[in-house]
């Protein structure tokens, strides 16, 4: 598995073992930049899965492209929307840096989709999720994703409720951001296909204690509500399970969860004998390290992973934030392929261009992780409103935590069909 670094040192080593030291002894001059805005403070376990993901596939080429190195330059945005956009204040005036691969964080994205595409920003994002990131109808679109997509996120989480957890009045509650309240309008709509019920929500800050979500979680109980939909990442989830754990089991309901929970250390401190406690099922994409067992590819794909990393990789039994890791790599064999059917010019601002407009016409299928992708994108249109997103609700499933905190994917074989 991926081991969970609390030394920040070990961080620190592992984040400077990015491409630049694997593709030092590359005979050429000119190296690439691959930004990767992230968390590396609060949600490093996310931010390094995302690093690893996609370096593993740059070093399936070697780390160089038509002679050009590469080398992934991890930013640290700290969960702060005005320091991602220093960030691509950096990346724009970087005659060197190819494009940006995001983080775990919607908001900054939201916040300044506008600014990202009329600045012409190549921005790949891996784990954010938000619905409005990947879609701009003011001009040339720059924004591609491969991750959960909010606009259908809430749909599987609603059907996973009503379907397996029998759960007819559920309770949202949300952090109160850009990203939670993309969230509200989805399952609002996704609840519509089942009743007239009127879901209740909360909202929470960032930084809810376990005392304050405590009172929260029993007037939810108290309700009538019959299960929780939640939307919130690691740091404020680790918090508000302390409190639904500390409640009587009678006031304790079935969770369904966003993902946001597993890009930190949540199973940490919820640990085995706290998550007896729960009904807990999280939102990830179907594909786990944990299944098909006689996969060869994937047991490639992570031996050359652990050959890259072998102090933070152990075995291929599971890997911490494992999304990060999974899509990130799957990005990074798009991005190589939509390079492949080009002519990398050396002027980063050309390429920019040409990446971007060949990434919406692929003309080869490309074996990911998850999936064979075959035109993954497309040219977005207000019409096609997906016309930029790798994935879609077939991809997305169910899942959980194991005993050893390992994430255990759910198939698609409990869903009804809707009246």
């Amino acid at each position: 598995m991926l081991i969970f670094i609390r030394d920040m040192a070990l961080v620190a080593a592992i984040v400077l073992l990015s491409g630049y030291s694997f593709a030092a002894d590359l005979d050429t001059d000119r190296t690439i930049k691959i930004y990767h805005d992230a968390d590396y403070s609060n949600h490093e376990s996310s931010a390094l899965a995302m690093m690893m993901g996609l370096n593993t596939a740059l070093d399936e080429v070697g780390f160089q492209l038509q002679g050009y190195r590469l080398e992934l330059v991890p930013k640290n945005h700290r969960g702060n929307s005005v320091r991602s956009k220093q960030h691509i204040n950096e990346f724009i005036e970087d005659p060197d840096a190819l494009f940006i691969l995001g983080g775990l964080h919607s908001s900054p994205y939201i916040r300044y989709r506008d600014y990202i595409n009329e600045n012409q920003v190549l921005l790949l994002i891996p784990w954010a999720a938000g619905g409005p990131i990947t879609r701009y109808d003011q001009g040339l679109n720059w924004v591609f994703r491969l991750s959960i997509d909010d606009t259908k996120a809430g749909y599987r989480m609603i059907q996973y409720a009503h379907d397996k957890k029998s759960c007819k009045t559920p309770h949202l509650l949300l952090e109160d951001t850009p990203w939670g309240k993309s969230n509200f309008e989805t399952m609002s709509k996704a609840m519509k296909q089942y009743s007239d019920v009127k879901l209740s929500v909360s909202w929470f800050n960032w930084n809810t204690k376990v005392n304050s979500a405590r009172i929260l979680l029993r007037d939810i109980a108290n309700s009538g509500s019959d299960c929780i939909l939640f939307v919130g990442n690691s740091i404020e989830g680790v918090d508000i399970f302390e409190a639904i754990v500390s409640l009587e089991e009678s006031q304790r309901l079935p969770v369904v969860s966003h993902w946001g929970i597993t890009g930190g250390d949540f199973e940490k401190h919820i640990d085995a004998q706290k998550r007896e406690k729960l009904d807990l099922s999280f939102i990830q994409t179907c594909f786990s390290f944990l299944g098909d067992k006689d996969n060869a590819i994937k047991d490639s794909i992570f031996d050359r992973a652990k050959k890259l990393y072998p102090q933070a990789l152990e075995s291929s039994v599971d890997v911490s934030s494992p999304a990060g890791f999974i899509h990130s790599y799957d990005l990074g064999k798009l991005f190589i392929q939509a390079v492949n059917e080009i002519k990398l010019t050396g002027d980063v601002r050309v390429d920019r261009v040409a990446i971007r407009n060949k990434l919406e016409n692929i003309n080869t299928p490309v074996e990911g992780l998850l999936k064979i992708y075959s035109a993954p994108f497309s040219a977005w249109s207000t019409d096609d409103q997906d016309a930029h997103e790798a994935l879609g609700l077939d991809d997305f499933c169910m899942a959980t935590y194991d005993k050893n905190g390992h994430v255990v994917v759910y198939p698609n074989d409990y869903i009804k069909e809707v009246d």
